[in-house]
């Protein structure tokens, strides 16, 4: 029997069992790697033990119902746990720092290389095989892409203290555009008794931008006392 045979007959047997935990590490490693390779919270062991769990529980569902001989066995319902059981592991891939969120990539790459796990153990390798390579192509492949057309960018709160009651508005936007930075929201306090105002900006931040560039040209905005760029916690 080749190896396609023992990936897909119906009748479990150990050489079957053993044919799909051992691509379903593969198929895990190779999702985990790329995970790997960028340095995310769950890499090259997870995303393998995760494989590797999803399709010995989706072997044990199908292999029960044979076993025991049990004609109204439902197969689906370890499998619908493996997928309740999964989200708790995506949840915690990610992390919220202020309005920013890190991880939800792999968060997802997590709930899919399960799948890919749940599909090879019930003995639709072929499809688990096509997802791994699409789902491999879109984490490695379409990144160069999606950093090109829609660069990284944070949430920040950007605050500006100037030593006046006036500022100029259509300056401040021309420093903040000419450094790619996107303004969600704009808020200002003036001092009524001084001439001091504090202009808040939630805006959409290149990781690349050049700090020490954006600091300088904001300087050229008006008599600048002090300038401040931070999470929004």
């Amino acid at each position: 029997m080749n190896l396609g045979e023992l990936l897909s007959q119906r009748e479990l047997s150990t050489a079957a069992a053993a044919a799909r935990l051992g691509l379903a590490l593969l198929a895990g490693g190779l999702i985990g790697l790329e995970r790997e390779m960028r340095r995310q919270t769950a890499g090259l062991r997870t995303h393998m033990i995760i494989c590797l769990g999803a399709t010995l529980l989706t072997l044990l569902s199908v292999w029960m119902p044979q076993y025991f001989a049990i004609d109204k066995g439902d197969p689906g319902r370890i499998a619908a746990q493996i997928v309740s059981g999964i989200g708790f592991l995506g949840a915690g891939a990610f992390i919220k720092i202020g309005n920013n969120m890190k991880g939800l990539t792999t968060a997802a790459s997590i709930w899919v290389v399960a799948a890919i796990g749940m599909a090879i153990g019930a003995g639709m390798w072929e499809a688990g095989l096509v997802a791994l390579a699409l789902a491999f192509a879109t984490l490695s492949l379409l990144d160069p892409v999606e950093r090109h057309f829609f660069p990284a960018e944070r949430i920040k709160v950007l605050r500006i203290d100037y030593e006046e009651k006036s500022v100029d508005r259509k300056k401040l936007n021309e420093a903040l555009k000419a450094n790619g930075i996107r303004v969600q929201s704009l808020d200002a306090v003036q001092s009524m008794t001084k001439k001091q105002t504090r202009i808040n900006i939630l805006a959409r931040v290149p990781i690349s931008v050049d700090i020490e560039k954006l600091f300088r040209e904001l300087k050229e905005t008006g008599k600048v006392a002090k300038i401040r760029m931070e999470e929004n916690y």
